[in-house]
C-alpha cells in the first residue's frame, strides 16, 4: 500500500493525523484546494503553497478533454505538468454523472454531450481508471453514482449498488502499485443505505474511503445526518474523505464528526467575484462601503494580500476586472482555510475541539445564519466576540504542540 495514515491524536470522534503518499505529507484534518484543469486558478504552485495547501485536486473529465492524460502522461504526469511537487488527488469524472447534461447512464458507464462540440463522450469505470493512472495522482477515486438531491430511495438504492460493482471493476483496472484507490459511500439521505454502502465499500479493503452524494442541494443537516450514518462503519486506521463539502461551518462540523479531507471550488471561486472570508463570516469587498476603507480584508491574516493591500484597492481592482484583484482574494481565501484547518488540528491535539467548535459558531455562523435568513445583522454584536476568542481555545502556535 503506498498510502499510510498515521492517526496521531482523537478528540471525541475528531481525529489528528497525516497521510503519506508518494509525493509527500499532508497533516488533517486537511482541506484540498481544486485544480480543475491543472491550475487553481489565479495560483502559481508557490503561490498555493505559501498559502499553507499540502495537496490539491485534479479533475479527471476536464483533463480528458484537454489537453489529454496521454499528453500529461508523456510530459511526466500531472505533477510535473503542473509543478506542484506534493501530493495530488483526483476524481473519477463522477461527479459529472451527476452535474453535467448526459445522453445515456447504463451499467457499462456514462455517455455525456460534449458542451462544445456535442460529441459524445463515455465514460466507464475502467476508462476513468486509465485516465487517472497516465495522470499519476497520489491519490485516485472510484468512479461512481452520484445521485441528485431530491431523489427517491429507488434511485439511491439502485445507485449504492452500482457504486459497488463499478469499484469492483475499479479495483480490477488499477495496476500502478504508486496510487492509492479510495471508494465513496453513497445512498443519498437514506441512514440505512449509507450504511449498507458503508458496509459493501469497506469490504474491498481500500487505502481510503470517501463520504460523496452529499454538498448536491441538501441542508447542512441533512449533510450531517449522511455522515452520521456512514462514518461510524468506516475503518479507523483509514482516512475519511468528505466530497465537495466546503463552507466553514460544514467543515467544522464535519470535523468534529471524524472526517479528515474536504475540498471545494469555493473559496477560490467566490474569491474571483469578490466575496472573501473574515473573522465575522464572508462579505463581498466589492461593495461601495469598501470605496475608501483603509484596512485589509482581514486585520488578523499574516496572507501576502492582507500584509500589504487595502480592501479600497481590491475593490477597485475587481472593479476594473484586473487579474491581481482575482489573485489577491483567492490568496486570502485558502490561507483563510488553511489556518482554519490548522486551528482545527491544534484544538484536536490539545483535547479542546468543543471550545473551538462553540467559538467559531458564535463568532462566525452566528452573523452567517442571519445573512441566510435575510434577517437584520446586529450592528453591536460584531464586537461581542473578538477574533482573539475564535482562538482562544489553543495555543499560539498551533502546529508545535507535542504529538
Amino acid at each position: 500500500m503506498s498510502l499510510h495514515f498515521d492517526l496521531i491524536k482523537k478528540d471525541g470522534r475528531a481525529r489528528r493525523g497525516s497521510v503519506s503518499v508518494p509525493h509527500g505529507t499532508f497533516q488533517t484534518p486537511a482541506f484540498m484546494p481544486v485544480g480543475t484543469r491543472g491550475t487553481v486558478k489565479g495560483m502559481t504552485p508557490k503561490q498555493l503553497a505559501d498559502t499553507g495547501s499540502e495537496i490539491c485536486l485534479g479533475n479527471t473529465y476536464h483533463l480528458n478533454l484537454a489537453p489529454g492524460d496521454k499528453l500529461i502522461a508523456k510530459l511526466g504526469g500531472l505533477h510535473s505538468f503542473m509543478a506542484w511537487d506534493k501530493p495530488i488527488l483526483t476524481d473519477s469524472g463522477g461527479f459529472q454523472v451527476f452535474s453535467l447534461p448526459r445522453i445515456g447512464l447504463d451499467e457499462e458507464g456514462v455517455t455525456f454531450k460534449y458542451e462544445k462540440s456535442g460529441k459524445p463522450i463515455t465514460l466507464t469505470p475502467e476508462i476513468s481508471m486509465k485516465i487517472q493512472q497516465n495522470l499519476g495522482a497520489d491519490i485516485v477515486m472510484a468512479f461512481d453514482v452520484c445521485v441528485e438531491f431530491p431523489t427517491t430511495y429507488k434511485a439511491a438504492q439502485e445507485a449504492i449498488y452500482r457504486t459497488d460493482r463499478w469499484l469492483a471493476r475499479c479495483k480490477e483496472t488499477m495496476t500502478n502499485k504508486h496510487q492509492s484507490l479510495f471508494g465513496i459511500v453513497q445512498g443519498s439521505v437514506y441512514d440505512d443505505l449509507r450504511v449498507v454502502s458503508a458496509q459493501l465499500t469497506i469490504d474491498h479493503d481500500l487505502p481510503g474511503y470517501a463520504i460523496g452524494g452529499v454538498s448536491v442541494g441538501e441542508t447542512l443537516d441533512l449533510m450531517m445526518q449522511a455522515v452520521d450514518a456512514a462514518e461510524p462503519h468506516l475503518p479507523e486506521g483509514r482516512p475519511r474523505y468528505l466530497m465537495g463539502v466546503g463552507y466553514p461551518e460544514d467543515i467544522v462540523e464535519a470535523v468534529w464528526r471524524g472526517i479528515d479531507m474536504f475540498d471545494c471550488v469555493l473559496p477560490t471561486r467566490l474569491a474571483r467575484s469578490g466575496v472573501v472570508f473574515g473573522r465575522h463570516g464572508r462579505f463581498r469587498v466589492t461593495k461601495g462601503q469598501y470605496r475608501q476603507d483603509k484596512f485589509p480584508i482581514d486585520s488578523q491574516c499574516s496572507c501576502y494580500a492582507c500584509e500589504h493591500f487595502s480592501r479600497a484597492y481590491i475593490k477597485h481592482l475587481i472593479g476594473v476586472k484586473e487579474i491581481l484583484g482575482s489573485v489577491l482574494t483567492t490568496t486570502h481565501n485558502l490561507t483563510f482555510y488553511q489556518n482554519l484547518m490548522s486551528t482545527l488540528r491544534a484544538s484536536i491535539v490539545a483535547g479542546k475541539l468543543d471550545a473551538f467548535r462553540n467559538a467559531f459558531h458564535a463568532e462566525y455562523t452566528a452573523e452567517e445564519q442571519v445573512k441566510k435568513l435575510g434577517l437584520p445583522a446586529d450592528p453591536d454584536a460584531k464586537d461581542d466576540l473578538p477574533w482573539d476568542t475564535f482562538h482562544s481555545c489553543i495555543p499560539t502556535h498551533p502546529e508545535r504542540l507535542p504529538q
